[in-house]
């Protein structure tokens, strides 16, 4: 279980509103200056005299980030051991660490500031959810897949899964040590790769279908134009120069200006792509994909009766 030492959430809320009474709009503060100024007023209250210099510490990380951070999920995030972070409500988290889910003794001081920081993170990219469109896709700028889900949809208040992704992704020699995929049939997948075949990845929730299809892209040429096309940009394509990242856009408060997969994938057709990665099908798309490949197809049948003919 994942502790927090420190004041309690009144109390913390209280430091936190003592602090921001000592800035002004107008003024530009250093990280440096807005944590002496947190442990100035901590320093203020009697109980720190009882407190041990690492529960001081933290209880100053925990304002400084919720000033300048993710509030209450910073220090989650900062623990490269976690891999998914759960809030069912705003004093409500469950993490995943190394496999086992457990609840996190952190929480939000109210729902008005987990409120806030879902806009925080959802606005970063561009997105838009409220009421009217409860249900929204974003990503951390760590590359952090965010799932949103607001009321009245999800009856405990405001719920928010964050899926993490390692900062340096899984080789397919790593899965091999892992005993996670045979060296045999990596090296038939390899060959795959190298000769252009169209492959389809499927599985469940954190099967591990995104972990795979980074681990398949070390394949690509790198002479080569990729064309990635995701709901929220989580592909790790290394090695590749002429990469092409495409992400779907939500309908704004209008509900106009909704761009999908499957407007994206027809785009991508006129971008002159060698290859195009499609991170997510689930609908219509689907068969925009299969015509493409067809047409693929017919086009490289055509290619090569031009070249038997030609020979011939």
């Amino acid at each position: 279980m994942v502790a927090f030492s420190g004041l309690a959430r009144e109390e913390l809320a209280e430091l936190r509103e003592a602090v921001r009474s000592r800035l002004t709009w107008d003024s530009t503060v250093t990280d440096s200056e807005l944590r002496l100024l947190i442990e100035q007023e901590l320093f203020r209250k009697q109980m720190t005299r009882a407190m041990t210099a690492a529960e001081r510490k933290s209880i100053v990380s925990r304002v400084f980030h919720s000033f300048r951070g993710l509030d209450a999920l910073q220090p989650l995030l900062e623990d490269p051991e976690i891999t998914e972070i759960m809030i069912n409500a705003y004093d409500e988290i469950f993490i995943e660490k190394e496999g086992e889910l457990q609840r996190a003794v952190v929480g939000f001081d109210n729902e008005e500031r987990l409120e806030d920081l879902i806009q925080n993170i959802v606005g970063r990219v561009n997105r838009i959810v409220n009421e009217s469109s409860p249900i929204v896709d974003a990503r951390l700028a760590d590359g952090s897949r965010v799932n949103v889900v607001l009321p009245p949809i999800s009856l405990k208040g405001p719920t928010v899964t964050i899926r993490r992704f390692p900062q340096h992704p899984l080789t397919m020699e790593n899965l091999i040590e892992r005993e996670a995929i045979t060296r045999e049939a990596a090296d038939f997948l390899r060959r795959l790769v190298e000769a252009k075949y169209n492959l389809f990845i499927s599985g469940g929730t954190g099967s591990g279908k995104t972990t795979f299809l980074n681990a398949l892209s070390q394949w690509l040429p790198s002479e080569e134009r990729i064309i990635t096309i995701e709901d929220a940009a989580e592909l790790q394509i290394r090695g590749v120069a002429n990469l092409v990242s495409l992400e779907t856009r939500n309908a704004n408060s209008e509900g106009k200006g909704q761009i999908g997969i499957r407007e994206l994938i027809r785009a991508s057709l006129r971008m002159r792509p060698n290859r195009i990665i499609v991170g997510e099908v689930r609908g219509a798309e689907a068969l925009d994909m299969l015509q493409a490949m067809n047409i693929k197809s017919l086009l490289q049948q055509k290619c090569l009766i031009n070249r038997l003919l030609i020979r011939g």
